[in-house]
């Protein structure tokens, strides 16, 4: 059952659910000096995600389809496919930021000492549970990628234990492919985000069976987009 909180959580005026105009490099480094950043329950240290954002859309280029389905508040999921598993949820982060201003909490960041700890900087949370229900509880944007498929243009295995985890709010299939020739990102990325997949009211949120139907639909949904 996902418990909604959505009050204000800025702190020294940065907000981790949604990315803010960059500080002035000299302001930033006064506050890093100071230790006047905040780092959030899953490591978010929001402005260095913040300094970083204008790179990140200047070096990905995408075009979004669909992008009035990405929700602007509250907490929300969007499954989406993905070919090598890094390219893409980059991809995907930049059209969030474009369409509604918020930050995307891509699932994935692993447990390997260093590695997880600077995607954790950048917005990443863990593929667990316990990370992906504290996120939806938060009132945070969830990305959820699907098992890698390489050079196949389809729809990956979805997690069933982490969409199980996302029942009771909206989850949004998404397509993401390069579009460039030969299925490279030379020109960029095209993105197509879909409406929330409708639940069966009557299944109860965590229900096994439920979500076995959930990771059914989202899939199809991911691969009728592709």
């Amino acid at each position: 059952m996902i418990a909604v909180e959505l009050h204000s959580r800025t702190t020294f005026g940065v907000d981790p659910d949604r990315v803010n105009m960059p500080q002035s490099l000299v302001t930033a480094v006064r506050r890093r000096v100071a230790g006047r950043y905040p780092l959030d329950a899953f490591g978010l240290d929001a402005q260095l995600s913040d300094l970083m954002a204008p790179l990140l859309r200047g070096v990905i280029k995408v075009s979004v389809a669909g992008d009035e389905h990405i929700p602007s508040r509250g907490p929300a999921v969007l499954v989406m496919n993905r070919g090598f598993g890094v390219f893409e949820p980059a991809a995907l982060t930049v059209a969030v930021m474009n369409a509604c201003g918020r930050r995307a909490r891509v699932v994935g960041a692993p447990g390997v000492w260093g590695v997880g700890a600077a995607l954790r900087r950048i917005g990443a949370i863990a593929a667990s549970v316990a990370d992906v229900t504290s996120a939806l509880n938060e009132g945070h944007l969830v990305v959820v990628p699907l098992a890698p498929t390489w050079l196949s243009a389809t729809a990956g295995s979805p997690p069933l234990e982490l969409l199980q985890a996302c029942m009771g709010v909206p989850v949004h299939p998404v397509s993401v492919r390069a579009a460039g020739p030969l299925n490279t990102a030379l020109n960029g990325w095209r993105i197509a985000v879909g409406p929330a997949i409708e639940a069966d009211p009557a299944i109860a949120p965590g229900d096994p069976l439920g979500a076995a139907e959930l990771t059914e639909s989202i899939r199809n949904a991911v691969d009728n987009l592709l």
